[in-house]
């Protein structure tokens, strides 16, 4: 089996990983001013997806330009999530040549794919050959999957995004498969999780004492998977919040795959309590100015609803923009984050609300990443997804492990 770099390695997106020049294993992007995408355009036979983020499926529709029909195989929330990301970036990009894809290349998924739910082995053929392939359940957002590729002679085992902690969305994975090899994501490599019900108490008590004082606080939450665990926190404390941004459409989604959740009826409940915002005759205004808790996109304030709000917000100090996710370098997010201020309608302000940031991280930490490997220490290991991949690979090569951390267009034999 030989397993090709197209993304992901050494750095966190556009993640795609091609096996024997057929079988392509996710096929993402790296958000940025422009977006960067694979390193290279694949014409594989079959695509398998672990989960619906826009750094893993992103690029997907890319792979049914002209006469190119590779069959693509997810689970039934990461088929759906695909498709609202591929809408989004059209919206954004879509008359624009930064923008690989069309509606006519979105609308032909439906043509191409197959959806699988997990622990049920499937055959795929791709480049003469047939693999046995198995999603397991990878514990990072409804529908995520570790990806299991058995060539007969090899047995693969591409981790996609996990999380080995349980959240209230979903439960953290058991799964530990069989495996020669191990493509293992690090994003959060140099990490240790603060204690989930610790983090999910402060924030609540923030909620409560800036709501209580009179304040509104805003709660910038990824669409997939963060905003949905906000809300079941918020509704844990009885808080009902308002929802606003694409949250709202991959929250009513996510009400129709029950058997993808940890707790349906908790789910049921804390969306039943949720009030789904419009934006339509000045609906943002009177909310901003109201003593509510508001959870919108983006998660990193580039865009989305959270840019009606901050402004509202900003010059209060009883308020609170409480951030739930990491912000990256060189985003709006991590400039408030690490200075107080942030761009808003073309001038830079100081933001005088209260601003806190919490660790809901839906990704293993480092206790977690080894806890996982521990299961394949005579594997072969090949970290990537991550800032540090090779000196998380040096550790554990250090450990005993045979460990390295492949670089974009590398290619390895297994």
């Amino acid at each position: 089996m030989e397993i090709e770099f197209l993304g992901g390695a050494r750095e966190v997106g556009r993640s795609a990983v091609l096996v024997d020049d057929a079988l392509l294993l996710d096929y993402g992007l790296l958000t940025g001013d422009p977006p960067q995408y694979p390193i290279r355009d694949p014409e594989p036979d079959a695509v398998v997806l672990s989960h619906g983020h826009l750094d893993h499926v992103g690029a997907v529709p890319a792979l049914l330009k002209g006469s190119r029909r590779p069959t693509i195989h997810w689970t039934p929330p990461t088929a759906e999530l695909a498709r609202t990301l591929a809408r989004d970036t059209l919206k954004l990009h879509g008359t624009s040549p930064l923008c690989p894809f069309s509606a006519e290349h979105v609308a032909r998924l439906g043509e191409v794919e197959a959806r699988h739910g997990y622990a049920e082995p499937f055959t795929v053929a791709a480049g003469g050959r047939e693999y046995e392939v198995t999603l397991f359940d990878a514990g990072h957002i409804p529908g995520s999957a570790h990806v299991l590729v058995d060539s007969g002679d090899t047995r693969l085992l591409y981790t996609g995004d996990f999380h080995t902690d349980d959240q209230r969305l979903v439960s953290g994975t058991t799964a530990r498969p069989d495996a020669d090899i191990v493509v293992c994501e690090s994003t959060y490599a140099d990490v240790r999780h603060e204690d989930r019900r610790a983090v999910e108490t402060r924030w609540t008590e923030r909620v409560r004492t800036t709501i209580w004082e009179g304040g509104t606080v805003v709660a910038p939450a990824f669409a997939i998977g963060r905003t949905q665990e906000m809300l079941l926190v918020a509704d844990a404390a009885d808080v009902h919040p308002y929802v606003d941004g694409m949250g709202v459409d991959v929250t009513r989604m996510l009400r129709q795959h029950p058997s993808f959740l940890r707790d349906p009826e908790a789910f049921r409940r804390a969306t039943g309590g949720a009030r789904f915002v419009t934006g339509r005759d000045g609906q943002r205004e009177r909310i901003a100015g109201d003593n509510e808790l508001i959870v919108t996109t983006s998660g990193m304030l580039a865009g989305g609803p959270v840019r009606s709000y901050l402004p509202k917000v900003r010059s209060n100090p009883t308020n609170a923009v409480t951030l739930t996710g990491y912000q990256v370098e060189g985003t709006p997010g991590r400039e408030l984050q690490d200075h107080g201020r942030m761009e808003l309608n073309g001038r830079v302000r100081p933001v005088s609300a209260t601003v806190e940031s919490y660790d809901f991280s839906a990704h293993a930490d480092r206790d977690g990443l080894e806890s996982f490997l521990a299961d394949y220490a005579d594997a072969r290991v090949a970290i990537v997804h991550g800032d540090r991949c090779a000196s998380f690979a040096a550790d554990l090569k250090n450990a005993g492990f045979d460990a390295s951390a492949p670089e974009l267009g590398d290619r390895i034999e297994a």
